[in-house]
């Protein structure tokens, strides 16, 4: 239940060119936008395999007999790198509830880190569409943390991830732990660094969205 939305030749492919670029992803406007529309191409894809009802619509001229989504999904995010994915979601599915999570990696001298979560805002979720936003799974450490914090409110239906860069090893450090998640990114790479950073990758999606953090 991964999907690698780059495996065929389409505008996504363009966009993480632009997203991974040196030189164009400097264009913090440029980032942002690439970002949400991963998150649209992503949720029209998602669209495809949430519940439908058959609901008869009155035109003008007449009635029509159309399925439309049976329920709006939850949609959340982990701040603040998150939020341009988030937003490209909501773009679609614009009738979600939404849930905001603030956990980040806080790193020590010895070069480890830990992740530290410290604010969530949610909706009841049981029996709900979860779908979470998060630019780059790279260890999968802070995803894993921020769906067991979402999980104490309710057991979702289903829960789809969206993701601009997965590597391979966040990917399986997911699946061993919430094995029926659905994983969606923009492309998949393979490798990481000793400090959990993905390669190639493109950086800090948080510091080319919104600028440089202070690191105290």
């Amino acid at each position: 239940m991964v999907y690698n939305l780059s495996i065929q030749n389409s505008l996504v492919n363009h966009w993480m060119h632009e997203m991974r670029s040196v030189g164009i992803q400097k264009d913090r406007m440029r980032f942002r936008r690439n970002l949400e529309r991963i998150g649209e191409v992503a949720s029209y894809e998602i669209s495809k395999q949430l519940p439908y009802v058959l609901t008869i619509t009155p035109t003008p001229l007449g009635e029509m007999e159309i399925p439309v989504l049976q329920h709006q999904p939850i949609v959340a995010t982990i701040l603040r790198a998150g939020v341009p994915l988030h937003q490209g979601i909501l773009n679609y599915f614009d009738q979600a509830d939404c849930a905001f999570i603030a956990a980040y990696r806080k790193h020590h001298r010895d070069g480890s880190f830990e992740i530290v979560q410290n604010y969530i805002t949610c909706p009841p979720i049981s029996d709900r569409i979860l779908i979470v936003a998060d630019p780059m799974l790279a260890t999968g450490a802070s995803l894993i943390l921020s769906l067991e914090v979402l999980l104490e409110h309710g057991k979702p239906k289903d829960i789809h991830l969206v993701t601009a860069i997965a590597c391979t090893e966040g990917i399986e450090n997911i699946l061993r732990k919430f094995p029926d998640v659905h994983i969606w990114a923009g492309d998949i790479d393979d490798e990481l660094t000793a400090k959990g950073y993905i390669v190639p990758g493109l950086g800090d999606a948080g510091d080319l969205a919104y600028g440089d953090k202070s690191q105290g």
